[in-house]
């Protein structure tokens, strides 16, 4: 008996829960899925982790001033170059300093300062291009999609012919073509990097939109609002767009890595942004110089890369499971 009672317990906690699940909307549902899923909520953890280093490395406002990187990221010191991390000493090494505690590199600057000061333009380069990509896809696919017919083709057309490039080619192209131009000289190379990102990304998430439209324009509240009068203006952003944000969102998510990424690899390659301004890529082509002496000005930064492409890769495998309602979580 006692055993019966203990299933039925079991069985209507059961059913309220799925109760009180049905009462959240949609956002708070896919919110809670989203904080249950542990690898998810690490990533937000070190996103947030990133960002607040980011902000607080030099963080000056009315007055208050934080800062939290222990060292100018352009200072050198010479009599300590290619000093190696404070753990390193308990192997044996004997080029250690309490005051560098991720050691120096060929310059005798402090790692640990350059690699915050890094990270604000690695989540710049990830935020602001794909807010571009993101304004561009979105209008180019959600016009293409609705209004359909030869503006479709056209538009779509013109999807196809830049979706044919190769990405990383195609931002090299743009980015070593525009360098010695004022608008590759704006902010050391930072603003032409943001147009070729751009430029490259925003067809993946147009043909994402177009397909999204068209899966939902026919549905039976849009031409119900169709019906009392609503225009394409307002069908399109009161009723198609709340309906395909989720996937957007998703492709957001997985976005800003490959954006981070692109930057780290064109300032490795010597066209990205422009030393002295510090940038985890900046810092790996500028760590080979002496890898064979020293590698960590070379791994921390790789390192850094690393983890913060695992955590936005992370959320967005989260989001893609939160937003989908056939998930059980």
């Amino acid at each position: 008996m006692a055993t019966a009672a203990t299933a039925q317990q079991q069985q209507r906690a059961g059913e309220m829960n799925v109760i009180a699940r049905k009462q959240r909307s949609l956002w708070g549902d896919a919110f809670y899925r989203l904080i249950r899923n542990r690898a998810a909520l690490v990533g937000l953890i070190v996103i947030a982790f990133a960002a607040l280093t980011a902000i607080f490395a030099d963080f000056d406002l009315l007055g208050i001033r934080i800062k939290l990187a222990p060292y100018d990221p352009l200072a050198q010191n010479g009599p300590k170059q290619l000093m190696e991390p404070i753990w390193t000493k308990f192997f044996g090494s004997k080029f250690t300093d309490p005051a560098y505690i991720f050691g120096s590199d060929e310059l005798g600057r402090d790692i640990l300062s350059r690699l915050m000061y890094s990270s604000r333009v690695s989540l710049i380069i990830g935020l602001v291009p794909v807010s571009i990509v993101l304004a561009i896809g979105l209008s180019v696919g959600m016009l293409a999609g609705y209004v359909g017919g030869v503006v479709d083709d056209v538009l779509m057309r013109i999807t196809d012919v830049v979706y044919a490039f190769p990405d990383l080619l195609f931002v090299i192209i743009i980015v070593a073509t525009l360098r010695g131009t004022p608008l590759g000289d704006a902010y050391n190379g930072l603003l032409v990097i943001f147009v070729g990102i751009a430029v490259v990304n925003w067809v993946g998430v147009a043909r994402l939109v177009r397909g999204q439209v068209l899966s939902v324009k026919h549905r039976e509240f849009v031409e119900a609002a169709r019906a009392i009068g609503a225009g394409p203006g307002r069908i399109m952003r009161t009723h198609i767009f709340p309906n395909i944000l989720a996937p957007i969102i998703v492709t957001v998510a997985f976005a800003i890595p490959g954006a981070m990424l692109t930057e780290s690899i064109l300032s490795y390659l010597g066209i990205g942004i422009r030393p002295p301004t510090p940038t985890w890529g900046v810092m790996i082509n500028e760590g080979f110089i002496v890898f064979s002496t020293s590698a960590w000005p070379v791994l921390l930064p790789s390192m850094c890369i690393s983890i913060v492409l695992l955590a936005f890769t992370f959320v967005g495998d989260g989001l893609r499971d939160a937003l989908d309602p056939r998930s059980k979580m």
